[in-house]
């Protein structure tokens, strides 16, 4: 099939999509997968493998997730309901101030999200995120948002994340001259996205139901949890708050672990520790122990039954059930339009308009993340492609990593409904696919441009 048709048919199934989900009410889930299944068949996959390819998607995407934004969930349920991450915000909310809690929030996420990958970071901090929002009375926009901005900022950027790590392997880049160029170069993208988050008119958007709206729920009535009656009917009698200590370390403990293990896999050299750290690192089990741990340590200081507990931990999952499945839907549809050859035609003729190296390095990286969603996805590709330009050009080691920073930001760039973060972003924070694209995917398209104009001015530097 023609490169001119292909383009056509990925813009026509995302217009599509959206006029079904937006216009149409239709569910994002059933609306992706409708819209899947028509383009892999108008895009050449044969009939009897369309199933597969879908259920590839599927199973690709929740593999990685599904775990992650359920163990997770579990371990922000508890800390919200028994009112620590209120009880937190109220503490760090006296010292700073409310002027300086979105600032300082946003701060902490820029250096968490070093050794933490974006999906799991997002949801490790969307209790401190609500906790915060309640407790200075703001929408949880204004501060999920630049948190989720510059998460996503240092996944994309900054070793040892997978895509900047596996893209440097490729073009043969300095890993450490690529972590201090790539953490120096997300600043000035970080404080753009910053900026102009607080500026957006969070008060025309009504939030639907998600996590964010139930945990601001829990706040407001926060006086009444002594004899309390939460979401689901659970009655769950409290005895105490749980101090900010507590909550910070059920919080902290799987970041260190998930750092342990990030460390160990780069400077340690393969044997049993670096296997064992590797275990213990993973994100999966780093969130099952601080599942456990909450699961004990606020059972306890609560007073609650270990059924208690465990009944309160499992009302977290039907909050999150729509986030996995329209999640895992955004995967079938990127699947889709990678098994047609989407992503290929566009960066072949993109690839083939003789522009500078730098430029194009950066259009072709946007091209595949608009095209498939991964942000991943798009870096490693981008850099097999433009590898053979870069071992020819004779470039120093300074503008291989810009040429890397380059690619990085352009997998940064309009995340939307193929984009599994799109959903994780905009379902915990309860935004519809509308108000998603009017905030999330502008202002990481936004954060894309900043980021590349940061390393353009580099390039005429260097």
């Amino acid at each position: 099939m023609s490169t001119a048709y292909l383009l056509c048919l990925a813009a026509g199934a995302i217009a599509v999509m959206l006029l079904l989900v937006i216009k149409a009410k239709m569910p994002a889930f059933v609306a992706m997968i409708l819209v899947s299944l028509v383009t892999a068949l108008a895009g050449g996959i044969a009939p009897e493998k369309v199933i597969t390819v879908l259920t590839n998607g599927m199973g690709k995407t929740l593999g990685s997730v599904a775990i992650i934004v359920g163990l997770g969930a579990m371990l922000g349920r508890m800390i919200e309901l028994s009112g620590g991450a209120e009880n937190l915000a109220r503490r760090f909310t006296a010292r700073l101030g409310e002027k300086r809690v979105v600032l300082a929030v946003t701060c902490a996420a820029f250096v968490l999200g070093i050794p933490v990958f974006f999906d799991v970071g997002v949801i490790i901090l969307a209790p401190i995120v609500f906790g915060f929002a309640a407790v200075a009375r703001i929408s949880p926009l204004k501060i999920g948002l630049p948190v989720a901005a510059v998460l996503l900022a240092v996944h994309v950027a900054v070793p040892p994340h997978p895509g900047p790590v596996a893209a440097a392997a490729t073009l043969g880049a300095d890993a450490g001259l690529l972590t201090i160029l790539g953490l120096l170069a997300c600043i000035p993208m970080a404080v753009v996205c910053y900026l102009v988050s607080q500026r957006m008119r969070y008060d025309r958007i009504t939030l639907q139901d998600s996590p964010a709206t139930e945990a601001l729920k829990t706040a407001e009535h926060s006086t009444d949890l002594a004899t309390g009656s939460y979401a689901g009917g659970a009655d769950a009698p409290r005895r105490k708050v749980p101090s900010a200590g507590t909550v910070m370390a059920l919080i902290l403990i799987p970041i260190g672990m998930i750092m342990a293990g990030t460390t160990g896999a780069m400077l340690l050299p393969k044997g049993t520790l670096r296997n064992i750290l590797s275990l213990v690192g993973a994100p999966p089990f780093a969130l099952l122990v601080g599942a456990l741990l909450a699961y004990y340590v606020i059972s306890l200081n609560q007073g609650w039954s270990m059924e208690k507990g465990g009944e309160l931990m499992d009302s977290a999952l039907p909050m999150v059930a729509v986030i996995i499945f329209v999640t895992g839907a955004g995967g079938v549809f990127a699947n889709v339009l990678i098994e047609t050859g989407v992503g290929k035609a566009l960066s072949g003729s993109l690839a083939g308009l003789g522009m500078p190296v730098l430029l194009m390095a950066y259009l072709i990286a946007v091209g595949l993340r608009v095209a498939q969603g991964s942000a991943t996805v798009a870096i490693l590709t981008t850099a097999g492609l433009v590898q053979p330009s870069i071992a020819s050009g004779g470039f120093s080691s300074v503008q291989v990593v810009l040429i890397l920073l380059a690619i990085a930001f352009g997998g940064y760039a309009a995340s939307h409904v193929n984009d599994s973060g799109f959903w994780i972003v905009t379902r915990y924070l309860g935004l519809s696919v509308a108000d998603g694209l009017k905030t999330w995917t502008v202002l990481s398209t936004i954060g894309s441009l900043v980021g590349f104009a940061t390393v353009a001015a580099a390039w005429a530097l260097v």
